[in-house]
């Protein structure tokens, strides 16, 4: 029933719900994020997407050797595989300051940087390196339109240089994502886009004209990253076009990613003729999405009806009533939010050639390992 491209041999052994994942879409997927940069080297993806060693050996593989994380957890695990350089795109605050320098002693061949827009915690984790005998590599986070974190472009320069100046503070550049970017349309993404980009040369060549290291910049996202690639020679950060999802698939239809990620969700009830329910609640798919948050592969006309945190209940239109499957039927969603469906489950089955070759901790899950 409802055999569709996410179908795989031996799925009526795997416990429902559960997420995912396959190899050869996420291997077409790093290859064409590579595409786009025109080589690995521009490359500085996130991995809060995924969450997991494997994936980050995956690209490491393909020649990416740069992460971003959003978390102590993520950096850690990266550092573990080797990663060449690591930045921690969140503000340090509380303990992950000392967090933070244990990881830099931990992991001495991985160059990690951290990321900051306030003054004060920046000469908290200042005096703390000093206390260490090192410094923090900070990259300022700029404001780009988002307005969740960041310093203001007018104010960028000043503080900038300020911060230069504060003992166990090194700085090397900027971090300037731009998350509000959300235009479906191509051309109307890039004319966003540019504008920013100017701004940011303007900053950054005020800063390297005045003998101060800003070699760092790191641009954009998954929706944004094609468009800054034509625009300047910085790092580029997309984040789910790994693994990428049906959000993204619908919204941006220019942009070629497959999503390699699926939900293997089962038929619990049958109510009439239009109406089943599946084992597929909140707690198995990301529940930020409204209304729905996933697409059913093969019944993508499928609308959501009430979702709870054990069930979801799907209707079908008049014309597809046909198509009503059976209790016990097996069918795979297509998360519309990836990010916070992997961290819902603490090991993915992996898929090749249409089998389970593998199962891969989502290493990242917890916000602490070891550090």
């Amino acid at each position: 029933m409802n055999k569709t491209r996410y179908s795989f041999e031996g799925e009526e052994t795997v416990v429902s719900p559960q997420l995912v994942y396959y190899k050869e879409i996420i291997e077409r997927n790093i290859q064409k994020m590579i595409k786009y940069a025109e080589g690995p080297q521009r490359l500085w993806p996130h991995v809060k997407t995924h969450k997991m060693a494997e994936v980050v050996k995956l690209q490491m593989q393909h020649g990416i050797d740069r992460f971003k994380c959003a978390t102590i957890a993520e950096a850690e695990m990266c550092g573990a595989e080797g990663a060449k350089k690591v930045t921690l795109a969140y503000p340090l605050v509380g303990p992950n300051i000392a967090r933070f320098l244990t990881l830099v002693k931990t992991f001495p061949e991985t160059e990690f940087f951290a990321i900051s827009d306030c003054t004060e915690q920046v000469e908290l984790a200042g005096a703390a390196a000093v206390k260490e005998h090192t410094e923090i590599q900070m990259l300022m986070d700029v404001d780009t339109g988002q307005h969740r974190t960041g310093v203001s472009m007018e104010q960028a320069a000043a503080v900038y240089r300020r911060w230069a100046q504060i003992p166990g503070i090194c700085m090397r550049g900027m971090h300037c994502y731009d998350g509000h970017r959300h235009e479906s349309d191509y051309e109307i993404r890039n004319r966003e886009v540019v504008a920013v980009d100017e701004q940011i040369a303007r900053i950054k060549n005020a800063l390297t004209g005045s003998g101060m290291d800003c070699g760092v910049i790191i641009f954009g996202g998954t929706p944004s990253f094609p468009c800054h690639q034509k625009l300047n020679n910085d790092y580029l950060s997309p984040g789910t076009c790994v693994i990428q999802d049906a959000g993204y698939a619908a919204a941006y239809p220019d942009l070629p990613f497959e999503p390699g990620a699926a939900v293997l969700t089962r038929v619990i009830s049958v109510q009439g003729g239009d109406t089943f329910t599946l084992d597929m609640g909140t707690k198995a798919v990301a529940s930020d999405p409204s209304p729905e948050r996933a697409v059913i592969a093969g019944m993508e006309y499928a609308r959501t009806v009430l979702q709870n945190e054990e069930h979801w209940v799907v209707k079908l239109p008049p014309e597809h009533t046909k198509d009503m499957p059976k209790v016990g039927d097996v069918m795979f969603a297509v998360p519309v939010h990836i990010c916070p469906t992997s961290a819902l489950y603490p090991s993915v089955p992996v898929i090749e050639e249409g089998k389970i070759t593998d199962w891969w901790e989502v290493t990242a899950r917890n916000r602490k390992l070891s550090i």
